[in-house]
């Protein structure tokens, strides 16, 4: 079976999405869910469409608390990646979109109780690689 046979891309607004209630048994977003405009509207849609049961699992930045690593993370991203690129792309601004984006971002503990307002139970963070990325997951 080819991959459009068990599954299709779909285009659409993320804090709207154009699905009925209950369709979804699982919800996956990597290092998507910072970039909402309205985070907490995301994930309530995120919850309406997932079937009761089912799982929400999100992969995201975060930021890192201990040291060395803080400090070692903040050099990079506000001054290594801008840096780069600066150099290598024509729109600079992205490059310091990320490092902004990523210090909005409600992570850890934040993050699992806005899950828990919208609804979601069991929420869980498993932090990743020094604390630069952890796992989110909330069942409906």
């Amino acid at each position: 079976r080819s991959l459009s046979e068990i599954f299709s891309v779909q285009v659409g607004d993320s804090e709207g999405l154009h699905f009925e209630a209950d369709t979804f048994d699982a919800i996956t977003c990597a290092y998507g869910v910072r970039n909402f405009e309205n985070l907490e509207k995301g994930l309530a849609d995120m919850y309406r469409v997932l079937k009761p049961g089912g799982k929400m699992v999100i992969l995201e930045f975060s930021k890192p608390r201990a040291f060395p690593v803080k400090q070692l993370y903040n050099f990079y991203f506000l001054h290594v990646t801008p840096f780069f690129g600066k150099l290598f792309s024509k729109d600079a601004r992205a490059y310091t979109y990320l490092p902004e984006s990523v210090a909005a971002f409600p992570d850890g503990n934040d993050f699992t109780a806005l899950m828990e307002r919208v609804g979601f139970k069991n929420t869980k963070q498993r932090i990743l690689t020094f604390g630069i990325s952890s796992i989110y997951v909330g069942t409906k």
